[in-house]
């Protein structure tokens, strides 16, 4: 217990990501081959974040810190924007982390190798059978389901049923609160009192049944007609079959990376993805957020 507790304090006292600037091949590994592998696509087949952009050779602010947090907590990161690592075998990695834009099959503004039919497809199997999926942020405008984009869809595209929700629009960058529902999630309950993040937040639809939302936004007093609805789900878990399914809309901002309550979240959330810690992810949308799915007029 005294250990758990001081490695706490020191995570609390880590609000930076280490040692920037790590040169990289077309993939990039922490330096722990035993522990559990997750692979980090950052490919932008549409708007490309600057929390992922690459300069001069050296690892975006995302991947870095990514790469430091499982160094510090026991998972080792393969970073790429290569998107045809899917053609080949899944079977190393634990989890897929996705830090995405648009259609990754297409090759897109960043120009980055695409994802095939076949590996995307793969992704979606090796998730059902057992392997971990986290999203962050611009996850959810990955992939996006057929129809009009201000409403819900009925047959939503296969990646946003597995991710378990899909992206709408967003507002201006701004101050909002974030309600805590589980503190007993991994990485929660020190948050348990909620937290207030400046961040772009997003606008979200097409909610599966069976989430387990863990953060809401509140979103009274937000700026922005997308917002001009309940409040919703910011950050859940949800099982995919086999597999164990996390996201949260945060990490536009390079400055949210480095916060200790974004830090928090994302180690609770990637330790359970891996399979590292167990956790309650019944379905509580229904409970917590019951109007989520009434959204904005256009």
């Amino acid at each position: 217990m005294k250990r758990c507790l001081a490695t706490r304090r020191k995570f609390l006292r880590t609000t930076g990501a280490g040692v920037a600037g790590i040169a990289l091949a077309s993939h990039v590994h922490g330096d722990n081959s035993k522990k559990k592998k997750v692979l980090f696509l950052t490919k932008s087949s549409g708007y490309e974040h600057s929390s992922v952009r690459r300069e001069g050779g050296a690892l975006s602010h995302a991947e870095h810190v990514l790469l430091e947090l499982g160094r510090k907590y026991g998972f080792d990161v393969e970073a790429t924007k290569d998107a045809s690592v899917f053609d080949g075998d899944l079977e190393p990695y634990a989890a897929f982390a996705f830090y995405t834009t648009a259609d990754l099959t297409t090759p897109g503004r960043d120009m980055n190798p695409p994802m095939s039919p076949a590996g995307k497809q793969a992704l979606l199997d090796a998730v059902y059978a057992g392997k971990g999926f986290v999203g962050f942020h611009c996850a959810s405008d990955t992939f996006h389901s057929r129809g009009e984009s201000h409403k819900n869809q009925d047959q939503k595209d296969p990646y946003i049923e597995m991710l378990g929700g899909e992206f709408i629009t967003h507002g201006k960058q701004q101050q909002a609160r974030m309600r805590v529902v589980d503190n007993a999630f991994p990485g929660m309950r020190r948050l348990q009192d909620g937290f207030t993040m400046h961040e772009e937040w997003y606008a979200l639809k097409n909610f599966a049944p069976d989430l387990h939302v863990l953060l809401v936004i509140e979103t009274e007093g937000l700026d922005g007609n997308g917002y001009q609805r309940p409040p919703y789900p910011a950050t859940w878990a949800r099982p995919h079959g086999k597999g164990r399914v996390f996201y949260t809309s945060m990490g536009h901002r390079e400055d949210v990376w480095t916060n200790p309550a974004f830090q928090s979240v994302t180690v609770g959330g990637m330790r359970w993805a891996i399979g590292d810690v167990a956790a309650d992810i019944s379905a509580n949308i229904d409970q917590v957020t019951p109007d989520a799915s009434k959204l904005a007029s256009s």
